[in-house]
């Protein structure tokens, strides 16, 4: 709608039905879509001085400016340029230069396409509803669920049509047979076109028209295919008198979208124009309601329409962007039933289309937020919705994929590291403060934040606080009168190396209100400044006594190669209260700490990830676990499970089980009822399922409840942030013990020499040992010489690396582990190097200190 004053002003106001939004423009252009929420206006409300306007300009035109000014549109890409503008919101009136009549190349096209939807026209958006086919022939609108438009309907009336019922012809092509639509309001069935071209076909058509030069009947296919959901549906549709109308199953024949696509990826340019005319006539077609309101899907026909477009490899180029945009925007505005629906049938999509669908929508994201040539799309100020609808389409993809078991792609997939380079904090504090900074946040959608984005909010989010509680700490002092220090600013502790656990265990009790700043280590009696590795040191050392078997706090598995919380009742939780303080101070200290926990146990970690609020007696670190976790902890008792669970004869008769399972605690056994009265409910062929829930649920839950409560708390005390709730567990596990993934050649990059050069034909036999060792044995070696067998989160970049000459030939390669540094002696050749390397890592003892 527009306002207008009695004085003709130059300028009128236009606002957008949808979201009320106003914004200004020439009088003479038209403004088709919504700068803010990607609506589109209504038409049928322009000013009646506008229409008058272009009334007297069209009477002025003698027959031949109309002619050259249809042929100037052909030239210049005819409808495609015009709807291309249906997608922008038109400025002021600028003329568009015809093209040059010559032949085009396909990177003058593209650029021509992008020009076109770029630039404003004058030219008028030919009507939609009825678009014509190859054949001349029209191709009417279909409304399915309700009334036509208050145009289409006059349109109806004048031509002596009724509203029960409407009977069209579409066009025949090639393989296009003649048949008829019926839409009655009555009973709203439908009548498919009949559609039969198979893609064996398709591929004989294309080889024919490469042979004779004549592209028809493959224009017209494609053409005609995309013109409507309508047809889509008709070509797609597995068995077009069904409705599927299930979850399971969206009814589409995959493999022939996939040919489809396929060939038009190899078609000339021209059909490839023509293809996307067609997409957005369907993107056009009967979105409106009587109202002029967006009204979609009217069936399930359109969500399977939504599902093969998304397919379409021509959306790659950023010269159709304002059309994908377009699209987006229509799978994001679906309702959540509608989104439930695209979720699990995008899980039925095969791994190549699924990922090659994510880096499309990342690419979009990417370069919308970065253009390369800003001159070439639309400004952000006109599209502001354009990331919004992509990131929010992408979130369905990340949904579908962790519906499935394994995930159809890895969740590193979904990472976008173009937004490392954004302001992140920004992004955090708008998430964090919807009232105060309302709008569009990466933080809402935190499966598309890289690892190393997390990282830094986490880290500047931790930073933060630790500015806020040395501030306390200086103002107590002078309100207290006392001379502030520069020790105030850190978490001091000081520890006996005799004594490191208790120690450390009252100094972290002591000051618990500094644990939040940075982490500085003195070693009682020993004199040295904490510069870093001191602090790696007393993390080593502490993690290497506390997990030892013999100190009777964890279980490890040797076939898992894993801790695990023991069972065994204790006086008092505090050491396991210590365990996750350590792991909070390392992950704010960016140290790697090598704890090998399964990854249920992060899971558990993050349940809930933000301690309830002043409630202590809340519950904590309870989740639901499967055989599949406890096949990570305890593979033999997880395989007895299985075994049970698949067993094909009585099992009340053979195995005697009841709900109880038997512990041993401190050499004493004890048995206890998994359920009440469990002693007296056998297990059999009908309850044997829940038998082993309850079993599984006992070991990774209820026996290990309190001490798992205090480790929680203890990492909680350190961690609390609602940063971690963007976490995945497997991100927290990387976090605190670093990635797994090797590559020696950039540790090579990082290492500092120390006797040596690069250049030394020692240093150059070393490297060439190292990279020729299998990925276990680089693991160790990596163990060796820093106490982690893992990276950094950001990768060796941001690791420090040492290589020391000492003399003595006959001497084992030493390790330096709070340094980084490795002491390597000038062996004379690659096959003693490699021996006495191997040697060394494999018989070193803990974590390979001196």
């Amino acid at each position: 709608m527009a306002t207008t004053d009695s004085r003709e002003p130059s300028v009128v106001l236009v606002t957008c039905p949808t979201c009320d939004h106003s914004v200004p423009q020439n009088r003479g252009s038209r403004r088709i879509i919504c700068p803010k929420c990607g609506n589109f206006y209504d038409r049928d409300s322009a000013v009646d001085e506008l229409r008058q306007i272009r009334r007297v300009n069209r009477e002025k035109r003698t027959s031949n400016e109309i002619k050259d000014r249809d042929e100037d549109k052909d030239k210049s890409g005819g409808t495609l340029s015009s709807i291309a503008n249906f997608f922008q919101n038109l400025g002021p009136s600028r003329k568009v230069k015809p093209a040059a009549s010559q032949p085009r190349s396909d990177s003058q096209t593209s650029s021509h396409l992008s020009e076109s939807s770029s630039k404003g026209s004058n030219t008028e958006l030919p009507p939609i509803n009825h678009s014509q086919t190859p054949s001349g022939k029209q191709t009417p609108s279909y409304n399915v669920n309700g009334p036509l438009s208050p145009r289409a309907a006059d349109k109806e009336k004048s031509a002596g049509k009724g509203d029960n019922q409407r009977v069209n012809t579409w066009a025949q092509q090639g393989d296009t047979h003649i048949s008829q639509i019926t839409a009655s309001t009555n009973n709203n069935k439908l009548v498919y076109p009949v559609r039969t071209k198979t893609a064996e076909q398709l591929k004989e058509d294309v080889l024919l028209a490469k042979e004779c030069g004549n592209w028809k009947v493959v224009q017209d296919f494609y053409a005609t295919t995309f013109e409507s959901f309508l047809e889509i549906n008709a070509t797609f549709k597995r068995d077009p008198s069904k409705e599927y109308k299930t979850i399971e199953e969206p009814g589409l024949k995959f493999e022939l979208v996939h040919i489809v696509f396929e060939v038009l990826q190899k078609l000339p340019q021209e059909i490839q124009k023509v293809v996307l005319k067609s997409v957005i006539n369907s993107l056009l077609k009967d979105k409106r309601d009587h109202d002029s309101r967006i009204h979609w899907p009217h069936t399930k026909d359109d969500l399977r329409a939504y599902l093969v477009l998304l397919q379409n490899p021509q959306f790659e180029n950023f010269s159709t962007y304002v059309i994908f945009a377009h699209l987006l925007r229509q799978v994001a505005a679906l309702t959540d039933h509608d989104h439930h629906f695209l979720v699990h049938w995008m899980k039925g999509l095969k791994k190549q289309v699924f990922q090659k669908i994510i880096k499309r929508l990342q690419n979009f994201i990417s370069i919308r937020l970065f253009p390369p040539k800003p001159q070439d799309l639309p400004p952000m100020v006109k599209c502001t919705w354009w990331i919004p609808s992509a990131t929010k389409v992408l979130a369905l993809f990340n949904a579908a994929n962790n519906l499935t078991s394994p995930t159809t792609v890895q969740y590193t997939d979904f990472y976008n590291p173009m937004l490392d380079h954004l302001d992140l904090m920004a992004e955090y504090y708008t998430w964090q403060n919807p009232s105060s900074c309302a709008g569009f946040s990466f933080c809402q959608y935190p499966f598309i934040l890289s690892i190393n984005a997390k990282r830094t909010i986490l880290q500047r989010d931790s930073e933060q606080q630790m500015i806020i509680m040395a501030r306390r700490s200086l103002v107590a002092k002078v309100q207290r009168r006392q001379m502030p220090d520069v020790g105030m600013l850190f978490l001091n502790l000081t520890v006996r190396r005799s004594h490191l656990v208790s120690d450390s265990l009252n100094e972290i009790a002591r000051k618990q209100h500094d644990l939040k700043k940075k982490l500085k280590v003195t070693f009682a009696g020993e004199p040295g400044l904490d510069m870093g590795g001191l602090t790696k040191e007393w993390f080593l050392l502490l993690v290497r006594q506390i997990f030892h078997s013999d100190y009777g706090m964890f279980t490890h598995d040797k076939r898992a190669s894993v801790h695990w919380f023991s069972s065994a009742q204790c006086e008092s939780y505090q050491e396991f209260n210590l365990v996750g303080v350590l792991m909070g101070l390392a992950v704010y200290n960016s140290i790697i700490l090598d704890i090998h926990f399964p990854p249920c146990c992060f899971k558990k970690l993050l349940s809930p990830a933000v301690v309830p609020y002043n409630n202590p007696q809340a519950m904590v670190g309870v989740t639901t676990m499967s055989i599949e976790d406890l096949k990570t902890v305890q593979p033999d008792v997880a395989k007895g499970l299985q075994d049970l669970l698949e067993y094909d004869g009585d099992v009340e008769d053979d195995f005697g089980l009841s709900f109880q399972v038997s512990v041993t605690e401190f050499g004493v056994m004890k048995t206890i009822d998994l359920k009440p009265n469990g002693s007296n409910i056998p297990v059999n062929n009908d309850n044997r399922k829940e038998y082993v829930q309850l079993y599984v649920d006992w070991i990774l839950n209820k026996s290990i409840y309190h001490q798992f409560q205090a480790f929680y708390h203890g990492f909680h005390s350190v961690c609390a942030s609602n940063a971690l709730i963007m976490l995945r567990p497997q991100e927290v596990e990387m976090l605190v013990c670093g990635n797994p993934i090797l590559d020696m050649n950039e540790l090579r990059k990082v290492t500092t020499y120390d006797g040596y050069s690069p250049q030394d034909q020692v240093v150059k036999n070393f490297w060439e040992v190292v990279l020729s060792l299998s990925n276990e044995l680089q693991k160790r070696l990596l163990l060796f010489t820093t106490g982690s067998d893992r990276i950094p989160v950001g990768g060796m970049a941001e690791m420090t690396f040492k290589i020391t000459r000492v003399g003595g030939t006959d001497l084992l390669p030493m390790s330096h582990t709070c340094f980084n540094m490795l002491v390597l002696p000038a062996y004379k050749n690659k096959k003693t190097m490699k021996l006495k390397l191997i040697h060394a890592i494999q018989n070193a003892e803990g974590f390979g200190l001196e």
